[in-house]
């Protein structure tokens, strides 16, 4: 089902830094993942025409859009940068009924940026999902885990049983997981993710974590 708020602001609309909404809200992205990967960061800020400077003003804006005393809350601070979703769905999540909101990201074509929303429009989440109908990578080794190719519910379907553990910031997560290596020994790893994303192996994760749920999706 595809729809839209009548106050949804027009796509494209141009962020207060005069930069256009879209690009200002994927130097937010690119922002949380400078610190693990600044090449692939360098070469995306080429990509959208930008400065560090310019995704450094475009966090700090972010950042006092959502922290603002009188923020309008839920989804409308993406919105606001985003314009209208593409897609707006009706989604159930066990018991849970809730609105997944995506977005196109041009910066990775075959993802979107899903905002999930619950009661009353609070987030429940937001990060970068597989765009329907695009191919996930095939992820059968630690070899495969390459930066940015591949999100936190891919992982978790690829080396099930997959474990959340708590990241270093609201927008990252981690997984801690058994993977094979490259010679096919199974492995204890602990995948980072930010915005959803995968960034880089942290470390072993222990054989039998205290707490944790399994986190391999549903079929």
């Amino acid at each position: 089902m595809n729809g839209t708020a009548d106050t949804d602001p027009p796509a494209g609309s141009t962020a207060p830094s005069g930069l256009p909404g879209p690009v200002a809200f994927q130097l937010v992205l690119l922002r949380r993942m400078a610190d693990h990967h600044p090449g692939l960061v360098e070469d995306a800020l080429r990509t959208l025409r930008a400065s560090r400077a310019d995704m450094r003003d475009a966090n700090r804006r972010w950042q006092a859009r959502m922290h603002a005393p009188r923020a309008r809350s839920g989804a409308w601070p993406y919105r606001a940068l985003l314009g209208t979703p593409e897609t707006v769905t009706t989604r159930r999540i066990g018991d849970l009924t809730c609105e997944a909101l995506a977005w196109p990201v041009p910066l990775w074509p075959d993802l979107r940026f899903e905002v999930l929303t619950g009661t009353r429009g609070a987030v429940w989440n937001a990060w970068l999902v597989r765009a329907p109908g695009a191919r996930a990578p095939d992820l059968r080794t630690t070899e495969d885990l390459t930066p940015w190719s591949c999100t936190v519910d891919e992982v978790a379907r690829a080396f099930a049983p997959a474990r959340p553990r708590e990241g270093s910031a609201p927008t990252r997560w981690q997984l801690a997981c058994t993977a094979p290596g490259p010679d096919g020994t199974p492995q204890d790893i602990v995948a980072e993710f930010t915005w959803g994303l995968y960034q880089r192996l942290t470390g072993s994760a222990p054989a039998t974590p205290a707490g944790g749920r399994d986190l391999t999706p549903s079929p």
